[in-house]
């Protein structure tokens, strides 16, 4: 079962933070949860003021109330009006650290939060606030784009994607999206990527795919796939199995566009420094180029999950 209590949402002008708000406003009316709507007063930058935190908190409530009625919730679902609504503004040279203090002080349980995905120069030199909250926050990150916001916006959460490598992180993974699914009554679509390399030629003198070694691997990834979620519970759970081969970030991105799914929930490592640089990050390449919404789950940091739900498995990591 999932447990949280405080949602923090970082606010901006753009789409993507706006995305992340209403997603927010409807996570806290299905889990009786807490939000604190965040802007950040960076140095040189510029910042609506705050203005009235109970008006403004009234019109969230109202909003909260007209996304009860465009999802069709039944009456029986969270009164906005119980819902504690907190704006608050923070101060510092940069917003990710400022995002990151504000949920550390707080005991933010959840970060719901825009992402623009820059690429090229432009990432490189601005950085991205969302990859650098998902590296370092302690709790879970869900992170929305901003160029795919529109293609999003209305639809209800019926498919998550979880990537699996049969690690005892991606079981962590696993497991908060099975109560995600619960939840949502949504299907979850597992997906198993294959690294297929290529070896360069002065290795050996053919090139060397791993299909060629073994050609059964679909169906033993497949077997393997079906086995480790039988280890984890929620069999009334709609599943289906999915093995690709490439490169896993870009596989991962593709099948969630293809398949059109609504989540993808996946953990991160939350590497720093030179490790992070050589190594890269699975998860941080999702968040940068994903359309749909990603769910970061960080194995040693804040579960969203009651201890009775996390698997011995991955306790013992």
């Amino acid at each position: 079962m999932l447990r949280f209590n405080r949602i923090l949402v970082p606010l901006d002008s753009s789409l993507a933070s706006t995305r992340a708000l209403d997603e927010a406003l409807r996570l806290a009316r299905r889990a009786a949860a807490e939000i604190d709507v965040l802007r950040v007063d960076v140095l040189h930058g510029e910042l609506p003021p705050l203005g009235d935190s109970d008006a403004e908190a009234e019109k969230l409530r109202d909003r909260m109330a007209s996304l009860m009625e465009l999802d069709k919730e039944t009456s029986d679902t969270l009164d906005p009006r119980s819902v504690r609504i907190t704006h608050a503004l923070e101060r510092d040279v940069a917003a990710a650290p400022a995002i990151l203090r504000y949920a550390d002080e707080h005991d933010v349980d959840l970060i719901m939060m825009g992402t623009h995905g820059r690429r090229g120069v432009s990432r490189v030199l601005l950085g991205s606030v969302a990859e650098e909250v998902v590296r370092h926050a302690d709790c879970p990150v869900i992170t929305f784009h901003a160029d795919k916001h529109e293609q999003y916006e209305s639809a209800p959460l019926k498919s998550i994607l979880v990537p699996i490598d049969f690690s005892s992180h991606s079981r962590f993974g696993l497991e908060h999206a099975q109560e995600w699914a619960s939840l949502y009554g949504a299907r979850l679509d597992l997906l198993h990527v294959v690294e297929d390399y290529l070896h360069p030629a002065f290795y050996m003198a053919n090139a060397f795919s791993i299909y060629k070694a073994q050609p059964e691997i679909v169906d033993t990834a497949r077997l393997y796939l079906e086995r480790f979620l039988s280890k984890t519970g929620h069999a009334d759970t709609e599943v289906e199995y999915h093995v690709r081969s490439g490169r896993a970030h870009s596989e991962i991105v593709d099948f969630a566009e293809e398949a059109g799914s609504d989540l993808i929930i996946m953990p991160t490592h939350g590497l720093t420094g030179l490790d992070r640089f050589l190594l890269g990050s699975v998860a941080e390449k999702v968040v940068r180029h994903a359309a749909c919404p990603v769910l970061t789950v960080r194995p040693f940091g804040k579960s969203l999950l009651e201890p009775s739900d996390i698997s011995t498995t991955t306790q013992g990591h």
